[in-house]
């Protein structure tokens, strides 16, 4: 098992904490944690756009010249692509761009990412995050005091204090333990999470 060290609000190490081997120590799959993240992505895309072709735009009923004889080029009706109001070529239309991945694919790709963050010693465990109010200023000593700017904050429960008080901090984040996921791993350069909520993922996720 895996050893990290266990920091208080103030960034003064107040022991360590021994991780899970198949949950923070497991190898590697990178193919799989991209995979996630293209999910993630893909799943959060509207996919809303819409342009008009042809057949949808107004008029063009009739020819607007006659076949021959004008010096114009040939053409059949103004919703053609090159008129002016025409419809457009190969017009985009709503679609669906989700796709899915097997659950263990999924768990897999996630204890990747916790791995990832365990050997890269971006993973920061606090004995406990408690804030007496809402008070970003208060939230952004604690991360000055760990030496982190953009990190991902996970917590046991839901704490309302700490949530808006990180809320306004760019760069900053906060989740639950239960519905943490690989894409956020990855994109916080650092994780910081409290000593219950990395208990909580060893209890959810082994």
């Amino acid at each position: 098992m895996a050893d990290v060290k266990v920091y208080d609000m103030t960034g003064k190490e107040t022991g360590t904490m021994s991780l899970n081997d198949d949950i923070f120590g497991v190898k590697i799959n990178e193919h799989l944690i991209h995979l996630a993240v293209v999910q993630h992505l893909a799943n959060s895309r509207q996919g809303t756009q819409k342009a008009k072709t042809r057949s949808e735009v107004s008029g063009g009923g009739r020819k607007p010249w006659r076949q021959k004889g004008t010096g114009h080029a040939r053409q059949g009706s103004t919703r053609s692509p090159q008129w002016r109001h025409g419809g457009v070529v190969f017009a985009p239309v709503p679609r669906d761009y989700s796709f899915k991945m097997n659950k263990k694919e999924k768990r897999i790709a996630l204890k990747s990412a916790l791995t990832s963050r365990v050997e890269a010693e971006k993973l920061l465990v606090l004995n406990e995050l408690k804030l007496d109010e809402i008070k970003t200023k208060e939230m952004k000593k604690v991360l000055d005091a760990l030496k982190v700017d953009k990190a991902l904050v996970i917590l046991d429960s839901l704490d309302k204090n700490v949530i808006i008080s990180a809320r306004n901090i760019p760069g900053v984040a906060t989740c639950q333990a239960d519905s943490i996921n690989t894409y956020d791993i990855m994109k916080y350069s650092t994780v910081v999470a409290t000593k219950a909520a990395v208990e909580k993922i060893q209890e959810v996720y082994a």
